[in-house]
């Protein structure tokens, strides 16, 4: 959602298009979106991105069109209550502070395309006087910053196998803000007439497949190849590569009889094995592979959601 609305602000530049950009840049207590959530306002009603829906956005919206008329941007402080919400049911007591930008193409499309690509991490804020600034760039305004935020590479996936477990996780883990890789060794799998074009493939003889470099930002893993063989051999290599999180399929007696061979043959240790989720998922009562698919994403979000805490907190 994130780079959907930076890619919308990079288009409107592009075509001198004027839109207005909406930031939570503070909330409080309970609210329909957190700080960051972002939407981009045209002046026909279109809207990229939320800030929650309801009369919280179709407020900052009806701001919006008047500060593409006026040209002039502001700040805006919500109080989500009975009086503000009552008609359409926001009673949610909390608070929301946030920025309306009705001048953003004077950045430049380069600088929202910067953000949208996310390749690399960028620290960019909203001055004291509105105007956008890269951070790292134009060091500290003297009056502090109205917005701060870094924009970081998404997390990575890697999933062993091209099967169809794998073709229904791979273009919700897209959805869910996810840096696909897919490999297997059959060419034939590996194609985007299967997969969404926006996921990476990968096909060779396995040996070569589990020497690939893991990338820079943190990198989840997932083994859902054709056969219990081959998800061994895949975690055989895997188990000691450094992934945020790893997860493979199949059922408790699968994990025990692999675990016990990976124990008997000195492959890994217990500390090795307890680092693997097996059975993957989170337990949802799965049957169809698309509920399969939820339950294993349902898990990662969990686990990119405790590695974003840790993160924060270290840096703190």
């Amino acid at each position: 959602m994130k780079a959907s609305v930076f890619q919308a602000l990079a288009d409107a530049a592009r075509h001198d298009e004027r839109v207005a950009l909406g930031i939570i840049a503070d909330a409080k207590g309970s609210s329909p979106q957190k700080v960051g959530a972002k939407a981009v306002f045209y002046p026909d009603g279109r809207i990229v991105g939320t800030l929650g829906g309801g009369c919280l956005e179709a407020e900052v919206q009806r701001r919006a069109i008047n500060a593409l008329r006026n040209g002039q941007p502001e700040s805006f402080d919500l109080l989500l209550d009975h009086d503000f919400g009552w008609d359409d049911g926001l009673i949610c007591g909390g608070k929301v502070c946030g920025l309306i930008l009705p001048e953003i193409a004077g950045v430049g499309a380069d600088f929202w395309q910067r953000l949208a690509s996310r390749e690399k991490q960028v620290d960019w804020g909203i001055g004291a006087d509105y105007s956008i600034q890269v951070i790292e760039e134009s060091g500290e305004p003297g009056e502090g910053w109205r917005y701060r935020e870094a924009v970081v590479p998404p997390c990575v996936l890697w999933i062993a196998g091209a099967g169809h477990i794998a073709r229904a996780v791979a273009p919700l883990a897209l959805q869910l803000d996810f840096r696909v890789t897919v490999f297997d060794d059959r060419p034939a799998l590996t194609s985007h007439e299967f997969f969404p074009g926006e996921t990476g493939l990968k096909s060779d003889i396995w040996e070569r497949l589990l020497r690939e470099n893991l990338p820079e930002v943190p990198a989840f893993a997932l083994i859902v190849t054709r056969g219990h063989r081959h998800d061994a051999l895949v975690l055989r290599q895997w188990i000691h590569r450094s992934f945020a999180f790893l997860g493979m399929i199949g059922s408790h007696r699968k994990a025990r009889l692999i675990f016990d061979q990976f124990l008997a043959e000195k492959l890994a240790t217990e500390a090795d094995l307890a680092r693997v989720a097996c059975p993957v998922g989170i337990p949802i009562q799965s049957q169809t592979v698309d509920e399969i698919a939820i339950s294993i994403m349902a898990q990662y979000i969990e686990k990119r959601a405790e590695l974003v805490k840790k993160m924060k907190a270290s840096h703190a």
